[in-house]
């Protein structure tokens, strides 16, 4: 009997100890070995510029051979589930682009733990997203267009109520802001 106990015992106090060896190892793997660097696009309604810039960003990345989790969200939950505009569709596939696969979705709180960078459209969507940021995550929270080079705009407009031209002058900067920001991710 003595013995049983002694080795139940044992057993039960190596339950304890392989918790607090396990647990903390899982919780290191999980948050301190990510392999990939991610980016979440954003702007009001996920339908328009956002998921273009996660679409045109995809494709660059891949044609560099570079690897990143890409996604795309709204700062407002007026269209989820729903794919991009049409508008935005047809003109990225008239430079080549797919954006048919995605569909719209809100910013989720666990969105700033998650990615690396959580890039505004303009400064709207910016201060919004900055007030719903934890603070220890605010540094990830910019504008795309910070990456520009050429386009001589700090934000992206929204095409929504406009014509055709807004929609390839989002193309235009989507496609000059990308450049930029594969350019700092190939440095680090």
């Amino acid at each position: 009997m003595e013995d049983r106990r002694t080795f139940y015992l044992y057993f039960a106090r190596w339950d304890v100890l392989k918790k607090w060896l396990i647990i903390p190892f899982s919780l290191y793997s999980k948050n301190k070995m990510k392999t990939r660097t991610a980016i979440l696009f954003v702007c009001m309604g996920n339908i328009c510029r956002s998921p273009t810039a996660e679409g045109v960003f995809r494709a660059r990345a891949q044609a560099a051979g570079l690897d990143f989790h890409i996604d795309s969200a709204g700062t407002h939950a007026y269209h989820i589930g729903n794919p991009p505009d049409p508008r935005s569709t047809s003109h990225a596939a008239s430079r080549g682009y797919d954006l048919s696969t995605q569909r719209a979705r809100k910013v989720a709180a666990e969105d700033f733990e998650r990615f690396d960078y959580v890039l505004a459209m303009d400064r709207d969507n910016l201060e919004m997203l900055q007030r719903a940021c934890p603070a220890q995550f605010r540094h990830k929270v910019r504008l795309f267009m910070e990456f520009a080079s050429h386009s001589g705009s700090d934000v992206v407009p929204d095409p929504y109520y406009g014509g055709a031209n807004g929609f390839d002058t989002v193309l235009d900067y989507i496609e000059d802001a990308s450049d930029g920001l594969l350019a700092v991710l190939r440095k680090t």
